[in-house]
């Protein structure tokens, strides 16, 4: 499993466009499964949509492509 820090050494990416927290399984050419935490406290989550708080599509695609990077 790779942490944040880890993720900083591979990605050049940083707050508030890294969109992963943890990488948890890698098997190398064929998959990664990363994860992240979403509060209500992120950029994205400023807006309110009647008690949701949805991770916008064009960055759940930009999470994925961070992910697809390992």
């Amino acid at each position: 499993m790779l942490d944040i820090t880890e993720i900083k050494k591979v990605l050049p990416h940083r707050f508030p466009f890294l969109l992963i927290d943890r990488v948890i399984e890698v098997e190398p050419g064929k998959r990664v499964v990363a994860i992240k935490n979403i509060t209500v406290n992120e950029v994205f989550s400023q807006e309110y949509y009647g008690g949701l708080y949805p991770m916008q599509g064009v960055l759940q695609v930009e999470a994925m492509a961070q992910t697809a990077a390992f």
